[in-house]
């Protein structure tokens, strides 16, 4: 079990001719968690960025827009020499830029013309079955022009019975229709084409054949359409050939930034600045070292006594060995541990994954669960999904060693059983059952393990891992309490508890058994509730039962592994029955009952993923943290950068 790393305060101060150097080291150590200082009457005051500041920030504006527009991403790193990328940055910024802006603006512009084309082609499409050019439309003295479309169907007849004098096109299948008719008889005309639902259309400004002018438009919309596609893909190969330098440039240009606005988080005054934060005990030597190399001696670092209540505000740093390490992940997701408090990643290191693999306990289910956590862990190289999917292979270590205990694979019994109804065989021939012993209820306790056939001695045993959980978390409240407050408030706190558990142990053995330690039992029940009213008053009795529902529900432990086992038997049965339905032939049924076979168990693997985890989960947090654990510390969140794609 481990607590967070010691943090050492630490105070540097000196004269601002060597700040410059002291930033810098503390930014290369990256050792060194720097607190923001607040301004008071001390007569030191905030400082004001470095000169170069602004400048840097624009860049860094800059180079992440463009790595925004050509959807760059963190990929495989090429290390490149930091001064060497700062030397070509601005040339290499400034063509990037104007190369990107010419080709987009293009792009937009012949996205602006295909948009105007199409809106050319909706105004032709009405009249591509009249074969007139546009220009006879308009510019006529005497002459009025109807174009558009009709409802119904116009005869010449019905024209000439109004004027002799018009000009008529019309199509039938479209129902456009373009008539030429003298003025003086517009009215009347007009009359006519309203009665049959005419519509007027816009007529294309420009001259021409319809039938011409969209097979124009069309050529110019590919030759468009080719032009953004070739822009396009020359911006795409933009994104291949410089998608390094990016990298690198926002890498550089983000630490010159830190280092540039750093003096907007410390004191100065005239000629002094005062650099206060946190580092690991551990590496407090070796950052006076570097702080000393870089200013010849010129800075003074010292470290402060840190008091009791500044403890609550130290900032926190994991201590945990790489194989607890992927715990942390679960611990951020609830809270940091305070800096006083016991980490329980290494308790939930082994507690986590054990629930989960008493929840799911199935051979099969954790074979195609750790294949798929080591193919996923494999492709991604991200270190939260390869944290996560150790999490996930843990936890099916422990769900093969149950699977193993309670001989499952895919629902199936891997041993043969003898029941009721006879003997049932299991996959793996010549291994039996064995009955060990009469367990609670008159049920027979057996190797390997049938959950559904010994549902009682299961929840008695799942409460019995709970209680085992419960108390380890008041060991863990014990040792925070003592270290923070004394031992006389740890044992009546959290010591309390533990003897109230022990008295109900020993008269439930006394009442059992006839005996006077019931007696004994009652005497020491009512010593730690006596004990639990001084240490947290009158709440910590009321909060008494909440004991036995603490540990009842771990029953969740069985309860949530019977519903698997059921699902995962339910599409078993399904499937075999349907493959030997009339017990001769195997055709399209046994198809089907693959599919049925195959879509069933991986609807259960998914559940298998979801279900033990969520309430292991929960077991963790709500049961066990909350016996000790408090949470809320703050992350150590040292000044500096983890140089991935350049070096100095």
């Amino acid at each position: 079990m481990s607590r967070p790393k010691q943090m050492t305060r630490a105070v540097i101060v000196g004269h601002k001719s060597i700040l410059k150097e002291t930033i810098d080291a503390l930014h290369d150590t990256n050792l060194f968690h720097v607190e923001d200082f607040v301004e008071d009457e001390s007569g030191f005051k905030i400082s004001k960025p470095f000169k170069n500041a602004e400048e840097v920030s624009k860049k860094l504006v800059k180079i992440r827009s463009i790595a925004n527009y050509l959807g760059i991403e963190s990929k495989k790193p090429v290390v490149q020499k930091s001064d060497a990328v700062l030397r070509e940055l601005d040339s290499k910024l400034n063509e990037l830029d104007r190369t990107i802006s010419t080709k987009t603006e293009s792009i937009s512009q012949l996205e602006t013309e295909l948009k105007d084309m199409e809106s050319q082609k909706r105004e032709i499409l009405p009249y591509l079955s009249i074969d007139l050019d546009f220009d006879y439309y308009r510019g006529y003295e005497n002459l009025k022009v109807f174009a558009g479309t009709l409802k119904s169907n116009l005869e010449a007849s019905q024209i000439s019975s109004i004027t002799q004098a018009y000009e008529l096109y019309f199509d039938p299948q479209s129902k456009a229709v373009v008539l030429f008719v003298a003025k003086n008889d517009a009215d009347k005309v007009y009359e006519l084409l309203q009665g049959l639902g005419f519509k007027e259309l816009r007529v294309p400004e420009r001259g021409g054949v319809p039938s011409e002018l969209l097979r124009s438009i069309e050529q110019r919309e590919a030759d468009v359409t080719r032009r953004i596609e070739s822009l396009k893909g020359e911006i795409e190969s933009l994104k291949a050939r410089y998608a390094d330098f990016i990298l690198a440039s926002d890498e550089v240009l983000s630490i010159e930034s830190q280092k540039a606005e750093l003096p907007l988080r410390i004191a100065t005054s005239e000629n002094a600045f005062i650099i206060d934060g946190w580092t690991p005990t551990e590496n407090y030597d070796k950052l006076v070292s570097v702080v000393n190399n870089a200013t010849n001696g010129k800075a003074y670092i010292t470290s402060l006594e840190v008091h009791h209540e500044e403890e609550d505000n130290a900032p926190v740093e994991y201590n945990n060995s790489k194989v607890v390490a992927p715990l942390q992940q679960v611990m951020d997701l609830y809270s940091r541990p305070k800096y006083f408090e016991i980490d329980p990643s290494s308790a939930i290191f082994i507690t986590f994954p054990l629930i989960y693999g008493m929840i799911l306990g199935d051979i099969g289910y954790a074979l195609i669960l750790g294949t798929i956590a080591l193919a996923i862990k494999k492709a991604m190289k991200s270190d939260a999904v390869s944290d996560l999917m150790n999490i996930l292979i843990y936890c099916q270590i422990w769900s093969i060693i149950f699977g193993i205990i309670y001989g499952e694979f895919l629902g199936f019994s891997l041993a043969s059983a003898h029941t009721a109804h006879g003997i049932t065989a299991g996959l793996i021939p010549g291994w039996e059952t064995i009955t060990l012993f009469e367990s609670i209820g008159g049920e027979e306790f057996t190797f390997p393990i049938h959950r559904s056939h010994m549902v009682m001695t299961m929840i008695g045993l799942s409460v019995f891992v709970g209680l085992i959980h419960l108390n380890l978390g008041f060991l863990f409240g014990f040792s925070n309490i003592a270290r923070h407050h004394g031992m006389k408030h740890a044992i009546l706190e959290k010591g309390s508890w533990m003897i109230i558990e022990l008295g109900v142990l020993i008269a439930a053995v006394g009442y059992i058994g006839g005996s006077a330690l019931m007696y004994v039992g009652a005497i020491v029940l009512v010593l730690g509730i006596a004990m639990l009213a001084m240490g947290e008053g009158i709440a910590g009795v009321v909060e008494l039962p909440s004991l036995m529902g603490n540990a009842l529900s771990y029953a969740r432990i069985i309860a949530v592994g019977l519903s698997s086992i059921y699902i995962a038997g339910t599409v078993n049965d399904i499937a075999f029955h349907m493959i030997w339905a009339d017990h001769s032939k195997i055709g399209f049924a046994a198809i089907a009952a693959i599919i049925v076979f195959i879509l069933g168990h991986a609807l259960n693997t998914v559940l298998s993923i979801i279900a033990p985890g969520l309430h292991a989960l929960r077991l963790q947090y709500v049961e066990f943290f909350g016996k000790f654990y408090q949470g809320g510390g703050r992350k150590f969140n040292p000044f500096g950068y983890i140089r991935k794609y350049t070096e100095e």
